[in-house]
């Protein structure tokens, strides 16, 4: 499976469960998540894809960490349909926690 291919699961199974899976651009700031997941109610997270056995660069393991010190959920290295199946877990987690609230 081709990093593109997990993108392109990502987005078809996310937008399934409601979401806005959203291609993360950042012109001058180099090292941003390739996905930004908007879900419905008001959480956003991010999502770095790779090829299956390809890691993050330093530079990308450093954005993470500042965007989880800013409070976000950050899903790293993304590469496989497991993978994708664990951010879809975390949405329906996250929709079950905001119904009983």
């Amino acid at each position: 499976m081709r990093e593109r291919d997990v993108e392109v699961l990502l987005k078809r199974e996310t937008e399934k469960l409601g979401c806005l899976c959203m291609k993360f651009v950042s012109p001058g700031t180099a090292g941003v998540p390739d996905r930004i997941v908007l879900v419905p109610g008001g959480t956003a997270f991010f999502v770095e894809l790779k090829a299956p056995g390809k890691t993050e660069r330093p530079l990308q393991r450093h954005v993470q960490e500042r965007l989880r010190g800013q409070g976000f959920a950050v899903f790293s290295s993304v590469d496989s349909r497991e993978k994708v199946g664990e951010v879809c877990d975390y949405i329906r987690d996250l929709r079950e926690k905001a119904s009983k609230a």
